[in-house]
């Protein structure tokens, strides 16, 4: 890991909502909650991944979020992290999703570093 992997660092990815994000059971197209999270996952790991040694990258360890408004499929939605955290190979970040203007999720995540 470099050192630029510190506490503070923050960063931030726009997602379009598509057709195939949304439950099957619902009659609505809509972002649903487990591709919710996966864009925040990998919006997390993307943004760290700079800032790893090569052959290092993180998984996903652990994630608490809530899903408070719905997006319709067509809509962007902008997936914000801040490091809030390291200690040692452990990454915890805030998150929060916004479709324009309205908070969808707020939250956080955990990553590991690895070296496979």
């Amino acid at each position: 890991m470099k050192d630029s992997l510190a506490v503070g660092l923050d960063g931030s990815e726009e997602h379009l909502v598509t057709d195939d994000m949304s439950p099957p059971h619902l009659p609505m197209k809509v972002l649903s909650t487990p591709d919710m999270i996966r864009l925040i996952e990998q919006t997390c790991l993307i943004g760290v991944q700079p800032h790893l040694d090569e052959g290092e990258t993180t998984v996903g360890i652990h994630v608490c979020v809530s899903h408070s408004a719905s997006v319709a499929a067509g809509d962007t939605v902008r997936i914000n992290w801040e490091l809030a955290e390291r200690d040692r190979r452990r990454l915890v970040f805030n998150t929060t999703v916004h479709a324009g203007e309205s908070l969808v999720s707020e939250g956080t995540h955990q990553r590991f570093v690895v070296a496979p």
